[in-house]
C-alpha cells in the first residue's frame, strides 16, 4: 500500500493537444479515488501516465516515497485492471490469475495459495478450470480483478472496468470492487465516465474537463458545494436545473427573480454563501436540483412556489420526474455543453425557442399531477445554488 502524489502532471501530443494539464493530486494510502469527466477529459491518460504506459510531458508521479517518472510499468508494484479484461483466451481461469506470479518466478506452491485465496474472495473457484469464453461477462471481469489481486501490489489502477456489462451485472460488480478494496485496504485509482459509479464508489472524486482539474473533492461535498457550472452540471441524475436570474435586496431579504416566477432566499442562503450580498441587483445563474422541488400538496404551508403546467410526467415507480416550461431562457455556457453534450444543448435551444427552458422535478410518486395540468411546486431555497454569470463559479465565501 502506499500514497499516490501527482505533482504538475502535464501530458501534450506532439501535435499539441493537451491531454492532461498541470495535474496536481494527493491520494492517501489505501485510499479509492474516482476519475470522472466527459470523453477525453484526459482521465484515462492520466492513468496510463501513473502506469507508465503513456510518456509524461512534464511533472512528478510518487508512488509511496519514490519517483516513478523513469521507471517502467513492471518496476512500479502496481495492478492494472482493463476495460477490456485482457484475458489470454488459451490459458484457464487459474492460469490467467497466475500468471503475472509466474513471470515474477513466485514458487508453485505459492502462487496456487495466492490464486486460491483469491478466487475464495470472488466466488471463482469453480470456474478455475475453465477458459474464458466460456465465462459470462462478470466472471470474466472477476478473473481480471484477481489477477490483480494476486499480485498484492501497492495500488490498484482501473480503466473503466465495469463498461463493458450489463446494467445490472454493473451494480453488482460495483458494490464487490467497493467490498474488495475496503478489505484489502489497497490504494485505488478508477477511470470512470459514469457519475453514478464515481459518486457511489470513490472516498474522494476527481473531476476533469479537457485536462484541467475542477474539483477533488468527497462525492456529497461535489454534490452540495459544486466548484463550478460544469461540476454542478455533470454530478447529479437528472442534471441540476439552470437560470439567470436577478437579485434584489426587499423587505430585509432578497428575491431571486427569473421569467414570471420569484423566489424569496432563505436566511440560510446567506449564511452558506455570504458572498451572495455582493450580488444584489445584479444576475447570477440560479440552480435548483430536481430533488429540491416538490408538487406542493405534499408541501403544505411552502413559502416559495413555481407555478407552472406539466409538459411531461415520467412515473419511475419510486418516483416521479417532471418536466415543465419556466418561461426563462435556459443557461447555454460553454461549460455546461462540456458536461451535457453538443446534441443536448442543442435540443434544449430547439425548446426554448418554442417554450422558454425547461426544468425537471423529482416528486412525490403519490402526485397526481397531469400531462397538460396546471401544478405549483415548493421550492426548497435552502438548497438553491448560485453561480457567477462570467466565470461560471460558484458563489460561496466565508
Amino acid at each position: 500500500m502506499a500514497e499516490i502524489a501527482l505533482e504538475h502532471l502535464t501530458k501534450v501530443y506532439p501535435d499539441g493537444t493537451k491531454a492532461v494539464t498541470s495535474l496536481d493530486l494527493e491520494i492517501e494510502d489505501g485510499e479509492l479515488v474516482v476519475f470522472v469527466g466527459p470523453s477525453g477529459c484526459g482521465k484515462t491518460t492520466a492513468l496510463r501516465m501513473i502506469a507508465g504506459l503513456e510518456e509524461i510531458t512534464d511533472g512528478t508521479i510518487r508512488i509511496g516515497d519514490e519517483v516513478v517518472n523513469d521507471l517502467p510499468p513492471k518496476d512500479r508494484d502496481i495492478a492494472m485492471i482493463f476495460q477490456n479484461y485482457a484475458l489470454y483466451p488459451h490459458m484457464s481461469a487459474f492460469d490467467n490469475m497466475a500468471f503475472g506470479l509466474k513471470l515474477r518466478k513466485v514458487p508453485r506452491e505459492q502462487r496456487r495459495t495466492r490464486v486460491g485465496k483469491a478466487a475464495q474472495m470472488l466466488g471463482l473457484p469453480e470456474v478455475l478450470g475453465k477458459k474464458p469464453r466460456t465465462l459470462s461477462g462478470g466472471q470474466r471481469q472477476r478473473v481480471a480483478m484477481g489477477r490483480a489481486i494476486v499480485r498484492e501490489p501497492q495500488a490498484f489502477l482501473m480503466d473503466e472496468p465495469l463498461s463493458n456489462l450489463d446494467a445490472k451485472l454493473r451494480v453488482e460488480m460495483r458494490a464487490e470492487i467497493a467490498r474488495l478494496q475496503r478489505d484489502l485496504n489497497v490504494t485505488t485509482i478508477f477511470v470512470t465516465h459514469d457519475q453514478v459509479e464515481a459518486m457511489t464508489l470513490g472516498d474522494r472524486v476527481v473531476v476533469l474537463r479537457d485536462g484541467l482539474l475542477q474539483q477533488f473533492d468527497r462525492p456529497q461535498q461535489l454534490y452540495d458545494h459544486p466548484a463550478n457550472l460544469f461540476v454542478a452540471e455533470f454530478i447529479g441524475s437528472p442534471s441540476m436545473n439552470l437560470v439567470e436570474a436577478g437579485l434584489e435586496r426587499q423587505n430585509g431579504g432578497m428575491v431571486a427573480s427569473f421569467g414570471e416566477h420569484r423566489l424569496t432566499l432563505d436566511g440560510q442562503a446567506f449564511e452558506k454563501r455570504p458572498d451572495l450580498r455582493s450580488y444584489d441587483g445584479r444576475r447570477v445563474i440560479l440552480g435548483i436540483r430536481p430533488e429540491d422541488l416538490e408538487d406542493a400538496a405534499f408541501a403544505p404551508g411552502a413559502a416559495s412556489l413555481i407555478a407552472a403546467s406539466v409538459d411531461i410526467r415520467e412515473d419511475m415507480g419510486s418516483e416521479v420526474f417532471v418536466h415543465f416550461a419556466i418561461g426563462a431562457p435556459p443557461v447555454i455556457q460553454a461549460d455546461v455543453a462540456a458536461a451535457v453534450g453538443e446534441e443536448a444543448i442543442e435540443a434544449t435551444a430547439e425548446q426554448a425557442r418554442r417554450r422558454g427552458g425547461v426544468f425537471v422535478a423529482r416528486i412525490d410518486r403519490e402526485s397526481r399531477a397531469g400531462e397538460g395540468e396546471p401544478i405549483q411546486f415548493s421550492v426548497d431555497t435552502r438548497r438553491l445554488h448560485f453561480f457567477d454569470v462570467e466565470s461560471g463559479r460558484g458563489i460561496y465565501g466565508g
